[in-house]
This record gives structure tokens, sequence and C-alpha cells, in this order.
């Protein structure tokens, strides 16, 4: 009976250690397949070395309104931010000499008229008396002549009545383009010159203008992007943009640039905005941002070794850079190199 039992537990034995191989090797084999699946393989790559500067958001041309005649500003209708449309009225410039012309003209037009139709009457008189040879043709020649002078010098007062009329209409000092009032720096009653600005008005063309040191400008070109920190435009995610046209010339050590942002129209014209632009290219470590954990103000990775074993490593933390293949993209700056590979946590 002892020997029984005895070869009855050596056989639940044989029986159970390969049970237990199995398990092992099945759980190797998931963690194998999990190492596989969240396994990030460390490598250089080329980035863009940002540089932050400070822009403006400006419009791309501040056109002034311009008063046509000189005279009073008899009614203003816009003021300071408002938005206007193209040929739209901003204000109203009356001059009281073009209305004193317009009546002497009025006159004279009445007075000419009373000539020519005397004039008419003279003419078809002495070609009625010519024709049965009671007068000579002279008379009819100057009946003639005195028609035409009434004619053309009526002509000559109704253009100039025309000229007047459009004199007093272009006291209408209407918008050259669409855009936002920037400054209004008259007020109803005053006296102004042809010529003379009545109002400033920004396009809707809102941009960037960026101001980059000198020692840049190599690297500035157009089509670069730039980037702009969430906050800045009210939103969650960074916002992006691209250079429009950088300008020849320097202006005090600095190279002008304009660039084209979404969504700047709600902005204040001149706001300081600070962005980053590219200042050349460097090799860096980029990982996605979930692989690194931070535990009593330390930044680790987890770093898969060559006997599969996993150990936390710790790196000293970069700004992001977000990338299209990695929008959670954040540079290392030590503690990893190329072929390192990173377990997420």
């Amino acid at each position: 009976m002892i020997r029984r039992r005895f070869l009855v537990g050596g056989l639940g034995r044989s029986l159970l250690f390969p049970r237990l191989a199995i398990a092992a090797a099945l759980v190797l084999l998931a963690a194998a397949v999990a190492f596989s699946a969240d396994v990030f393989t460390v490598k250089p790559v080329k980035v863009s070395d940002e540089k932050a500067v400070f822009a403006t958001v400006e419009s791309a041309n501040v056109v002034p309104a311009r008063a046509r005649i000189g005279g009073t500003v008899a009614n203003l209708s816009v003021t300071y931010g408002d938005h206007v449309e193209r040929g739209q009225t901003l204000a109203t410039i009356g001059d009281e000499k073009l209305v004193l012309r317009a009546k002497s003209v009025e006159a004279q037009i009445a007075g000419l008229e009373a000539q020519l139709v005397q004039a008419t009457t003279d003419l078809e008189r002495a070609q009625s008396l010519f024709d049965k040879g009671t007068i000579a043709r002279a008379r009819l020649d100057e009946a003639r002549t005195a028609f035409n002078v009434a004619t053309n010098t009526r002509r000559s007062r109704v253009a100039e009545r025309e000229v007047i009329e459009q004199q007093l209409a272009e006291g209408n000092v209407l918008a050259p383009t669409s855009g936002r009032v920037l400054k209004v720096p008259l007020t109803p009653g005053s006296v102004v010159l042809p010529g003379e600005p009545i109002a400033m008005i920004a396009e809707q063309n809102f941009v960037l203008r960026l101001r980059v040191p000198e020692r840049h400008a190599r690297f500035l070109k157009a089509g670069d992007p730039v980037r702009l920190d969430g906050e800045v435009l009210a939103k969650d995610a960074p916002a992006n943009g691209t250079i429009r046209l950088v300008y020849p010339q320097i202006e005090d050590g600095r190279v002008v640039a304009d660039a084209a942002v979404a969504g700047l129209g709600d902005y204040f014209v001149g706001e300081r905005v600070r962005v980053w632009v590219s200042g050349g290219e460097r090799e860096a470590i980029i990982v996605p941002a979930r692989f690194v954990t931070t535990r009593f103000g330390v930044d680790y990775v987890r770093l898969l070794r060559d006997d599969k074993s996993v150990i936390d490593v710790p790196v000293q933390r970069g700004r992001p850079h977000p990338r299209p293949d990695m929008p959670d993209g954040l540079e290392i700056l030590s503690g990893l190199k190329a072929g390192d590979r990173l377990v997420q946590p």
C-alpha cells in the first residue's frame, strides 16, 4: 500500500510540472506581446532649433480714408473700433462756397436759356426773311452765329454745374476698403483740407508681424512654420502658422516678417504675442510624453534591457516637440541614447 501511494504521488508531481511550464510560457508570451505593442525605440531625429520672439498682431495694410474736398465736417458716422465695408460713407464734408457757386451757375443757366430762346426766334425769322429775299445773307449769318454762341454758352454752364455737383458729392468720405477703424482724428465741425485723412482703416487680413534678430536672418524664409502657445489664442492646442513674407530691409538690427495664422481676426491690433520660429536644425531625441512619468520631482522612463527586464531610468525633460506622427512629442535632453527601448508605464 505504501509503495502504491508513492507511485500515485509521483505521478501527480510528474503531471504538475508540465502544467506549470506551460503556464510560465504563456505568461512570458503575453509579456513579450505586451512589450512589442508598447515598446518605443529611441532614435535621433532632425528638429528645428526654435527661438522665441515677440510678434504683434497687425493689419497687412492700414489705409487712410481721405477728404477729397476742403470744408467743414458736417457729419461723422464712425468711431474707434467700428467695422466698415468698402464704399461705406464715413463722414460728410460741406463747403458753403460750393453751394453759393451752384446757385450762381443755376442763375446763369436760366439767363442763357432765355438768350437761347431769343436767338432761336431771331434765327427762324432771319431764315424766313432770307427765303423771301428781304434781307441779305450777312444778316442770316449773324443770327445763326448768335444762336450757336448762346447754345455753346449754355452747355458750358451746364457742364460747370455738373462739376459743382460732383464736388458736392465728393464731400461724402467713403471707406476705401473693408476693415476696422483704428483712428478718427477729427470731430464734427472740424475744418479739413483736400487730401487730409478722416479715418485710418485696417484691412481685415490680420497678420503676425515678427521682428527677428538679424543673426537669424539666413534661417528665416517664406513658408517656414511658426508656433504659438495654446493660451495665446485661447485654445488648448498650440496654434501654427506660416511665414508669408520676409521683408528685405533690416530695421534696427531686426528682420521683419509677416506670418499668416488662422484666428487672428478677434485680436486687438498691436497686441504682442510670443511665437517660436526656426533658427536652424539640430539632432534631438524625441519620445512620446506618455512614456515619461514624474515621481517626487524626478522624471523617469522604463527601459527594456536585453534580458527582457525593465528598469526605471531618470531623464532630463526638455520642452514639447509636437510632430505630425507624434502629437505628444517630448524632447529628452539627457539619460537616453540611440537604440534604447522604452516601455510604456
